[in-house]
């Protein structure tokens, strides 16, 4: 829904059953143009369509060349009635335009469609299609002509699930606008190229001085371009996304992008775009697109936030680039969230670097939010490479600042050890040096009984060779670093005493899970140390249970003896009390 000089336009179905959907003007003010649509319960115009957003852009210095652009998805006419396809599409329509003389009559002469498309190119020229526009954002540029257009998509495949983020020129736009019409004819209707004569001026030309000096309103148009457009609104050749291919993809995941919002910032080494993306599920991601060579990108998730407390549907986001927060909307209500969140980056140059968000560099001493400007002092930042070793002088390797942890565990019992990057790009590898030797080995998954989990690696059925010691690495592009440093030792099984052996220096109270296990080794505590804690622990239960009993047979006794004794003492048989 749009407002434009008292005009209102809209896309929306325009009866109580929702059959007959239009795009239509109307007028706030009655005594301007008046009511304007669509053609009512025609296919080629309008076919279950889903409207998503519309915008007015403007195409030369002359007003009267401006169009409404509208996006928003239908059921379309090209698929056989047996494969009924959603494809997304773009519309527009002349702000000039008051319809046609004889057949167009409060009717769009000017009305035209394209497909928007939104794929992954794959081999033999089998593409991945998303083809399901879910929420569209127009991103102004100092040309206001050619601003750039993001769209969000999904996919009702039934092979696989997912969503991807497509951006547009409005020069591909335009192009498919001016390009071959399509058009349905032979016996069998298929959609084809119209190669016919196309009537002057070429339909959906607004009229003005610009391009018909000889039209001054679409009232003025023959009869053969009238009629042209009543059957020819669809386009031939789709508008294809910048590289013709997703700048962001996500596939396979329990979510689908729904909402869009894009912020261009300024870095220390280009423009980029941060994409704000809201999910069905209440997520918020943070996203860039870093350009590479040969037309590709590089996806970085900077953030993917749980907004609220449960799984609801982003339904809207508006971006406040002067207050520098996101609102984010849903049936739970609105949440306000900063866009700048250095801080969570750490407290090294490193960290801020390999970050690679374009809100933050690194000061000399603190991740802050970046300002470009010459008057402050000198900002570090890497959003194209992310490489710390340009820009941090004083960088160490920081493998001696990785805290050696000892971790006890008993054999054939499991125990976790935790490691978490503070980078969503990090790879992290395990290497173990087992006991006794100096050779080192990477762990892989599935080896050994182990699983690499998102906060650790957790060792199953625990062998006197799986002691030694364990190296946490993180790799993000030609850096890497230790993070964490586990000693662990197996107990074990025949060293163990008996169950009720039970004081402090003895195993017996080890406990079975590797969450206590984890626990143990985390919290700094030695075997010994952890076994006295539980059975101080056990004894103070035990004491506990022993008073309960006690105090419990002390009240047993005492109402014994209020039974056998009564207050007034006991009444003879025919004596009375009164009470």
């Amino acid at each position: 829904m749009l407002t434009l000089d008292g005009d209102l336009y809209a896309g929306t179905s325009v009866d109580f059953m929702g059959t007959n959907a239009a795009i239509f003007r109307t007028s706030v003010h009655s005594s301007n143009q008046h009511y304007i649509r669509t053609e009512a319960y025609q296919d080629q115009w309008l076919n279950e369509p889903e409207f998503v957003g519309s915008y007015s852009i403007p195409e030369t210095h002359s007003l009267d060349d401006d169009k409404v652009y509208f996006f928003f998805k239908e059921t379309a006419v090209e698929s056989n009635q047996l494969d009924k396809r959603i494809y997304s599409r773009v519309a527009r329509v002349c702000k000039n335009d008051i319809g046609g003389k004889r057949s167009l009559i409060n009717r769009w002469s000017t009305f035209l469609k394209a497909r928007l498309v939104c794929s992954v190119p794959g081999p033999g020229g089998m593409d991945t299609h998303f083809d399901e526009l879910e929420d569209i954002f127009l991103l102004e540029t100092k040309d206001p002509q050619n601003p750039v257009i993001y769209g969000v998509f999904s996919t009702s495949s039934s092979v696989f699930k997912g969503s991807a983020v497509c951006v547009y020129t409005m020069a591909s736009i335009r192009a498919a606008f001016n390009g071959p019409f399509a058009h349905k004819e032979s016996p069998d209707y298929r959609w084809m190229e119209y190669k016919g004569k196309i009537p002057y001026p070429r339909p959906g030309t607004c009229p003005s001085e610009t391009y018909d000096p000889l039209h001054k309103s679409t009232r003025d148009f023959p009869d053969d371009v009238v009629s042209f457009m009543r059957t020819h609104q669809l386009m031939w050749e789709p508008v294809m996304p910048i590289h013709r291919r997703p700048v962001f993809t996500r596939i396979n995941t329990p979510y689908r992008l729904k909402k869009l919002v894009v912020d261009r910032v300024d870095a220390e080494d280009g423009q980029y775009d941060i994409l704000h993306l809201g999910t069905d599920d209440g997520r918020v991601l943070k996203v860039v697109s870093v350009p590479k060579e040969n037309w590709e990108t590089e996806e970085i998730i900077l953030e993917e936030l749980n907004v609220f407390k449960t799984q609801t549907t982003i339904l809207s986001m508006e971006l406040s680039t002067k207050r520098q927060v996101l609102f984010v909307s849903s049936d739970e209500g609105v949440v306000q969230l900063p866009v700048q969140r250095c801080e969570l980056y750490g407290k090294a140059c490193v960290d801020c670097c390999l970050a690679r968000d374009p809100y933050c560099a690194w000061d000399g001493s603190s991740c802050t939010n970046y300002f470009p400007s010459n008057k402050r002092r000198a900002r570090r930042q890497d959003v194209r490479y992310g490489d710390p070793w340009s820009q941090c002088q004083d960088m160490r390797d920081g493998s001696e600042n990785a805290e050696l942890k000892t971790v006890y565990a008993v054999e054939t019992n499991s125990t976790f050890l935790e490691c978490v990057p503070r980078s969503p790009q990090a790879t992290i590898k395990w290497i173990i040096q087992p006991n006794h030797s100096q050779t080192s080995k990477e762990l892989v998954p599935g080896e050994e009984n182990l699983i690499h989990m998102q906060r650790g690696l957790l060792l199953q059925h625990l062998a006197s060779a799986n002691a030694g010691l364990y190296l946490c690495v993180a790799y993000e592009h030609s850096f890497s670093r230790t993070l964490a440093r586990y000693e662990l030792h197996v107990i074990p099984q025949n060293h163990m005493p008996k169950a009720q052996n039970t004081h402090p220096g003895n195993y017996a109270t080890l406990p079975r899970s590797y969450k206590e296990l984890h626990l143990m080794g985390v919290s700094g505590l030695t075997a010994d140390e952890y076994c006295e804690q539980l059975w101080y622990r056990e004894k103070r239960r035990q004491q506990k249970l022993r008073t309960l009993k006690w105090k419990q047979v002390s009240e047993n006794r005492k109402a014994r003896v209020r039974r056998q004794n009564p207050p007034n003492g006991p009444l003879d048989g025919g004596e009375t009390a009164d009470f």
